[in-house]
């Protein structure tokens, strides 16, 4: 079985929800306390052992080039001034072991454009996907717990998650079928269905390992009345042609595409701070004080 070396980071979006804080910077460079957000993604794909990491991006994101790349400046300063900890931070010695890779969408197509532009690097092997909006915490990594999986059954696997039936509208639901051990087979597979029309509470949460036969179907797949090509519509076509797994998530899961769960990201990081945490404590417990006095 091949190894999954490669892995495909999709980040040309606009961010319109972080407007305007996203009109000059992108919004997987916005913080989480000290690391970009698009960091924790990179960190979890080296994690499983990825080799090449592939971006989709857009001429306007050249920080998240700028970001990944070592810069000398940066190192020479910190290390002659004896901050050898805050260079390792600035330059991290495993971001040198990989090949970095940029594609940019010069349109706004829609996730499934978004991957079959790696094709040509991806060629015939396996590979992950994560989208950085999504921010994951557990002891075994989202990835990991995918990984897993494929090594076992060689089935492309997506990651999923039980989400309030409210908001089931925002993501791809599956039709859940046979369960066996830490995955269960998909039946079926829509596309941001109405709450009446999901077939059920289990939505995709924004990791995949995929064999690469979803470029055959991805090239197939017609854009939809948003003028864009969906991944889940050409997974939903793969279906009839070869398995495909989900694997249930066990951790946390930060939605950083929105303003709720980047702040919610960034309060449960800093309470894991060992130089934050007791200030941010404190802090909350005043707010919570004054706010009970008010009231």
């Amino acid at each position: 079985m091949n190894k999954i070396k490669k892995a495909v980071l999709p980040v040309a979006g606009l961010g319109t929800r972080f407007l305007p804080a996203s009109k000059a910077t992108p919004k997987e460079m916005l913080p989480i306390i000290d690391k970009p957000l698009v960091q924790y993604a990179v960190e979890e794909a080296i994690e499983i052992g990825i080799e090449e990491i592939i971006f989709i991006t857009s001429p306007s994101k050249y920080s998240i080039k700028k970001h990944f790349d070592f810069n000398q400046v940066i190192d020479n300063k910190l290390r002659n001034s004896g901050k050898d900890m805050l260079a390792e931070l600035a330059n991290p010695n495993i971001f040198g072991e990989i090949d970095f890779k940029y594609i940019n969408q010069d349109e706004q197509k829609g996730l499934g454009h978004a991957i079959l532009l790696a094709k040509d690097y991806i060629q015939d092997e396996p590979f992950a996907i994560l989208l950085p909006d999504d921010l994951f915490f557990s002891d075994i990594s989202c990835l990991s717990q995918l990984t897993s999986i494929y090594k076992e059954t060689g089935n492309s696997v997506i990651a999923v998650n039980k989400i309030d039936p409210h908001n089931i509208h925002k993501y791809g639901v599956i039709d859940p079928g046979k369960v066996e051990g830490n995955y269960m087979e998909i039946n079926n597979i829509i596309e941001k269905p109405s709450r009446v029309e999901a077939p059920s509470d289990i939505a995709v949460c924004g990791r995949y390992i995929l064999n690469s036969t979803i470029f055959e179907f991805l090239e197939k797949t017609h854009a939809d009345g948003s003028d864009e090509i969906q991944l889940t519509d050409a997974i939903k076509s793969m279906l009839s042609k070869e398995k495909i797994l989900a694997a249930m998530y066990h951790g946390e899961k930060f939605d950083c595409g929105s303003k709720k769960g980047f702040v919610e990201a960034t309060i449960a990081i800093s309470l894991r701070d060992n130089d934050l945490k007791d200030d941010i404590k404190s802090y909350i417990q005043n707010i919570n004080e004054v706010n009970s006095k008010d009231n």
